[in-house]
């Protein structure tokens, strides 16, 4: 008998029991499809990770304000930061780009007959290029206009939507912060919201504006620090706090009253925990792969034991047991590559139907699919072995008188 002959053999006894090879494929289908939605929606939102990340910036540092301490005890007044920290760090550590210091608070801003409360941020020109803020409209403000506070804003992308107008119209008009006009120089792309900061819901002026015009206070809520390419955070780290400690007059034995942190920390802790779900679900998922092949080995043996007498036939006929092994294996390894490729179809749809209905970001990677399919093929060999070497073994006298 010519594999070809064996192969035909093998599809003809799948067809005779449709409803039955439909069924026991679902298993394969359920588990393929499960691994395939869950490593796709993980791939997803680790892309998105690393987007976030490199939207972010992985060379920047945050200086903000911490507790001051009295003998050990922690006081009721926080340690304020001010421009003049920020001047020291900006003069005094080595191996930076930029020093960006930060003073933001809520206020009212007026735009004809709408008044809304919106997050004002007073921040240098150079803030533009460090936290990579991108007009979509207009221009940023540059460093001529903040020495000179000007009175210019740059809204976040959110803003016109909250002001009712249309993005490009409001560029050139006038927009009332705390009763001082304006004018709109720029609207910001959409950046998404970064620890600790929301710019799309954000008002953006010059900082020497911000501290004397709409402020009056050169207390600062913190200080984004931008490091060099290959500098190491360590290093900077030990230079910020040598230099702050000397500009809050700090004695050796009294801890830091500032905190410094680096912004990309929560989004690796983040990218690290979707990782570890991923492969979590991927393999709680792969279970059902299991459960499938249990239910095509048991399937398989139930049709060894009902198609006896056919293999006492094809082995009387000159059949031989290799032959019967080869035919028992390409079933059930048909039956899981089915179920595999539906799987996948399965998978993708679900896979891209939760990522629309809720938001999420969605990955396909050919590995995954190929993994699953070989999976699943793994599966067939595996779980149709046993069933298979059964029916080669059997006996063909034994098989003829079987009823």
């Amino acid at each position: 008998m010519s594999f070809l002959e064996i192969l035909r053999v093998a599809f003809a006894s799948i067809r005779a029991t449709k409803l039955r090879s439909l069924l026991t494929t679902l298993g394969i289908v359920v588990g393929v499809a499960a691994v395939i939605t869950m490593v796709a929606l993980g791939a997803g939102a680790q892309a998105a990770v690393a987007s976030q990340l490199e939207a972010l910036g992985t060379d920047l540092l945050t200086v903000s304000a911490g507790q001051s301490y009295s003998r050990g005890v922690a006081s009721a007044e926080r340690v304020s930061l001010t421009s003049t920290d920020a001047e020291a760090l900006r003069r005094d550590v080595p191996d930076v780009l930029a020093v960006v210091p930060i003073l933001a608070n809520d206020l009212q801003v007026k735009f004809g007959n709408q008044n809304v409360n919106v997050e004002i941020v007073a921040t240098p020109a150079e803030a533009a290029a460090v936290d990579r803020l991108t007009p979509e409209e207009g221009r940023f403000f540059t460093e001529q206009e903040d020495q000179a506070r000007r009175l210019v804003a740059v809204l976040g992308s959110d803003i016109p939507r909250e002001l009712e107008a249309e993005s490009a119209s409001l560029v050139g008009q006038q927009v009332f912060i705390r009763g001082i006009p304006f004018e709109v120089i720029g609207i910001l792309e959409r950046k998404g919201d970064q620890p600790g900061i929301e710019p799309d819901e954000s008002i953006y002026i010059p900082f020497r504006t911000g501290e004397y015009r709409i402020f009056g206070s050169d207390r600062i809520n913190n200080v984004t620090i931008q490091m060099a390419r290959g500098t190491s955070p360590d290093h900077v780290v030990l230079d910020i706090e040598r230099i702050l400690r000397r500009e809050h007059r700090l004695r050796p034995d009294q801890p830091n009253d500032f905190r410094i942190r680096d912004r990309s920390e929560f989004l690796v802790a983040r990218a690290e925990a979707s990782r570890t779900l991923t492969f979590l679900l991927a393999g709680i998922a792969a279970v059902s792969l299991i459960v499938g092949g249990i239910g095509i080995m048991n399937i398989m043996l139930v049709s060894v034991t009902e198609r006896t007498r056919e293999i006492g036939v094809r082995k009387a006929l000159g059949a031989t047991g290799r032959q019967v092994l080869l035919q028992f294996l390409i079933e059930a390894l048909t039956l899981c590559l089915l179920g595999g490729f539906v799987g996948v179809l399965v998978g993708l749809g679900t896979g891209a139907l939760l990522a629309a209905l809720n938001g999420w970001s969605f990955l396909v990677s050919p590995a995954a699919i190929v993994v699953a399919l070989g999976f699943s093929v793994a599966v067939g060999l595996f779980f149709g072995v046993w069933p298979a070497r059964r029916a080669a073994g059997l006996n063909p006298i034994e098989a003829l008188r079987y009823e």
